[in-house]
């Protein structure tokens, strides 16, 4: 168990999204945002699994950190956000990840189901980069610099 007096680790973020023009995208404007924490990516949520569970290509603790923090995209092909989501919230270790689902998606039913599932926040990716750079800035600044995180095992 952590002390409350000692620094906690910098979380690390695991984007999950199949489109690489997306992750390039989210990645600049996370960097243009000064949102400088380490990020992981992958393409789907089978490999969002893999990487979460350290199977296959992610079984070394040192090139796949654990996440602190999830952005997921909802629309991938193998095992959509919804699945993968429906996955992390029923395991009693990653269910304490935040999930912040990050789509093109403005679907009412999109919303409800992601809550319904535990989604820990939704956001519509703006149509714009400039509009991504700001709600990059206010992603940073809420769950990077306000919200306290759960410390996750490294062994687990």
């Amino acid at each position: 168990m952590n002390n409350l007096r000692e620094p906690l680790k910098p979380v690390t973020i695991l984007l999950a999204d199949d489109s690489e023009d997306d992750r390039l995208m989210t990645r600049e404007a996370l960097a243009e945002s000064f949102v400088l924490n380490e990020l992981r990516e992958v393409e789907d949520g089978e490999e969002l699994m893999d990487y979460l569970h350290r199977r296959g290509a992610y079984t070394d603790a040192a090139s796949s950190p654990r996440p602190g923090l999830i952005l997921l995209d909802l629309n991938m092909p193998r095992k959509s956000g919804h699945e993968a989501l429906r996955e992390i919230r029923a395991d009693p270790i990653l269910r304490r990840i935040p999930v912040v689902v990050l789509t093109t998606s403005r679907e009412e039913a999109d919303i409800l189901h992601s809550y319904d599932l535990g989604v820990s926040s939704f956001i519509s990716k703006p149509v714009t980069f400039a509009g991504l750079v700001d709600v990059m800035k206010t992603f940073g600044k809420y769950w990077i610099e306000i919200c306290a995180i759960p410390p996750i095992a490294e062994d687990v």
